[in-house]
């Protein structure tokens, strides 16, 4: 017979190790549900104010410069990173004096796809970034493991080159939280908490920016 796994007897486990999800089967998708999402609500807490604050202040003062911003990820953080082209390029400009300069590494198959087949996929990112970016410009490598060899030379090429870098990261955050200017980490061990969490972490950057720069009436007024 299937058993109920109760989150609350894990969510801090007496040796340090990090918390499992889930670690036995589940007797309803609602039960299930109920307990992905107590580890959505436990592992966003985990993420540290103070490097969001630092994420955010890097991208806002590139926005206000006129500093390009590049994104980057594997599968799901790929979506991720072309998501926030959307976001962070209409989203912020919208009702603001900014007029961000963002692309993604992720979004052009072609160009993918001809680094990869011809130089090698490590470096589809880092040869995009020596092309198009320059010192000052702001590279965000968005990788639940954090160890892809792609996402791990990029930041590598990026903080060697002088662009600000920040690691969106979960896991044990893997080599690119601890090389990127700035780690906004989260702490879990399951991929769809992770890049659920990382979705709201693009999304909360992009808004926090937009109504930075906009007055309280008209944050009163706008659907964000």
């Amino acid at each position: 017979m299937s058993s109920v796994y109760d989150l609350h007897a894990i969510a801090s486990p007496a040796d340090g190790s990090p918390v499992k999800f889930p670690v036995a089967p589940y007797a309803s998708g609602a039960s299930y549900f109920d307990a992905y999402a107590e580890e959505l609500a436990r592992a966003g807490k985990s993420i540290e104010p103070d490097a969001f604050d630092r994420a955010s202040a890097i991208l806002l003062e590139a926005y206000a410069c006129g500093a390009r911003m590049f994104s980057c990820g594997n599968g799901g953080s790929a979506s991720i990173a072309n998501h926030m082209q959307c976001d962070h390029v209409k989203g912020v400009r919208t009702a603001t004096d900014l007029v961000p300069r963002v692309l993604s590494l992720s979004t052009n198959v072609e160009l993918l796809t001809a680094i990869a087949n011809d130089i090698g996929y490590e470096s589809i990112f880092s040869y995009q970034l020596q092309s198009q970016s320059g010192p000052g410009d702001v590279l965000i490598a968005v990788s639940s493991s954090g160890r892809s060899p792609n996402i791990v030379r990029a930041l590598t090429w990026a903080r060697e080159n002088g662009l600000r870098t920040i690691a969106v990261t979960g896991f044990d955050g893997g080599a690119a939280r601890t090389m990127a200017e700035v780690a906004v980490h989260v702490d879990s061990t399951n991929y769809g908490v992770v890049e659920d969490l990382h979705q709201a972490i693009m999304h909360a950057l992009a808004q926090y920016i937009r109504q930075s720069r906009m007055s309280a009436d008209s944050i009163s007024t706008t659907v964000f």
